[in-house]
């Protein structure tokens, strides 16, 4: 190979490698866009704020059948159930379901639930003002807790839409879990009065 051709592609490797790098961090916003904008999915992390449920007015003449769903990463030694399948809501007002997860493990770990909501165009109508899943969970061996959700469904849901399944699934978070056995293992430097 001549000394020009070798620049030239070490050039052109450089730009195409330059390029994914900028690519990669365009995809997380792009991601977003496309799937609240373009798909209708909502993506928050946090509980809806009082100016997105303020005026919402129950609709006592409809009803929504909302299930409940539960699953578990294989990683993670929890049992995760949901207290009750079935709820009957009226849109406009807030209710409150239970979710029970057990620490089935002889040491602590901490989890995170990733909530997702069926069909998907009635996730934007689905208001979670308080969830388990905007937290790290930390259960100790053997614990057992009761995690309740408060949501309310937007009147506005669209009348075709007649069932909701709202799913979590429980992941292990090494990375928490880790610092947690760090924290513990770190001997106290608290000093004891002579």
């Amino acid at each position: 190979m001549s000394q020009p051709s070798v620049k030239s592609s070490l050039r052109t490797i450089a730009a195409v490698s330059a390029l994914f790098f900028v690519g990669t961090f365009a995809l997380v916003p792009l991601y977003y866009i496309a799937c609240e904008k373009v798909f209708g999915i909502k993506l928050e992390t946090g509980p809806a704020g009082e100016q997105q449920v303020a005026g919402m007015v129950e609709q006592k003449d409809r009803t929504i059948t909302v299930q409940f769903d539960a699953t578990v990463n294989s990683k993670l030694p929890w049992a995760f159930k949901p207290q009750q399948l079935t709820m009957q809501v009226h849109p406009g007002k807030q209710y409150e379901a239970n979710y029970l997860a057990r620490n089935t493990s002889d040491h602590a770990i901490v989890g995170n639930a990733a909530p997702s909501v069926a069909p998907s165009t009635a996730s934007t109508f689905f208001n979670k003002t308080e969830c388990f899943c905007f937290t790290e969970q930390l259960l100790g061996a053997g614990e057992e807790r009761l995690m309740p959700v408060r949501f309310i469904v937007d009147p506005d849901l669209p009348e075709h839409i007649n069932t909701i399944t709202l799913s979590y699934t429980f992941f292990s978070n090494e990375s928490a879990t880790a610092r947690l056995v760090a924290t513990a293992a770190t001997p106290s430097t608290a000093r004891t009065a002579p």
